[in-house]
């Protein structure tokens, strides 16, 4: 079991809520005119989503990012956690209250939920993947840490299938059970990082953002299933401005 102080309780409501980076009372989308050209004028809450200067996604480009020796990323996540799916209207999250922890730059960082983009939200040297999966970490203060991995078709994962055999095909949740996040993570623990945004309305800038250079392959099936819920359910890219991608 994963033991260490809990998040506390204010910074972990502050988390939530802009991890899930839902307005019940604003209505926002994917596409159309509430689609992310207009999230900004939607509500003055999501100012940050047209005025930000460190937005999220970003195209990853190789030979332009700066080699740093960066702390490798420690993951306690408990493998025992009761997880439970959730179809929120923009994508699949899979959530438990005891989802264990990361250790990033030498700080803890607490699991709240994972979640899952079509296409991938970042790019790398231009090119989108089939998928990407966010495991969205909160420190107590509120922060996030989200790890970014790239998802391809062609292959198998048990994890992936359990999510979205379970998955509510309209808003709404299930009980998925005990699993292993690290079944979706990269065999390959080289990753980018950089400072950026939510990639969800209100895009605030409090993200530090770890994108992994290995993918892991699902099953073409289980893609299938999560299109035929949310067909695209991915941000534009976002430009990088002054900012630096390092790569460890």
């Amino acid at each position: 079991m994963i033991t260490g102080k809990p998040l506390a309780a204010i910074g972990f409501a502050a988390a939530m809520g802009a991890a899930a980076a839902w307005a019940a009372d604003t209505h926002w989308s994917y596409a159309g005119a509430d689609g992310p050209a207009q999230w900004a004028a939607l509500s003055e809450s999501f100012a940050a989503c047209g005025g930000g200067v460190q937005q999220s996604p970003v195209d990853i480009v190789e030979p332009d990012t700066v080699e740093a020796e960066l702390e490798e990323i420690e993951l306690a996540w408990n493998a025992e956690a009761a997880w439970t799916v959730l179809n929120n209207g923009h994508t699949i999250q899979v959530q438990a209250p005891d989802a264990g922890y990361a250790v990033i730059d030498g700080e803890r960082f607490d699991l709240l939920q994972f979640h899952f983009h079509s296409p991938s939200e970042h790019a790398i040297d231009g090119e989108r993947w089939p998928m990407e999966v966010h495991f969205v970490h909160a420190a107590e203060d509120g922060r996030l840490a989200v790890i970014g991995v790239m998802m391809s078709g062609g292959g198998a994962n048990g994890l992936f299938e359990r999510v979205m055999d379970a998955a509510p095909a309209a808003k709404g949740e299930a009980a998925l059970g005990a699993a292993d996040a690290r079944a979706l993570m990269p065999g390959d623990d080289d990753f980018f990082r950089y400072q950026g945004s939510l990639t969800t309305p209100p895009c605030s800038e409090i993200v530090l953002w770890s994108v992994m250079e290995g993918s892991v392959a699902v099953s073409d099936a289980a893609i299938a299933k999560f299109r035929d819920i949310h067909a695209m359910n991915a941000r534009p890219l976002q430009p990088l401005n002054r900012r630096y991608v390092l790569q460890d």
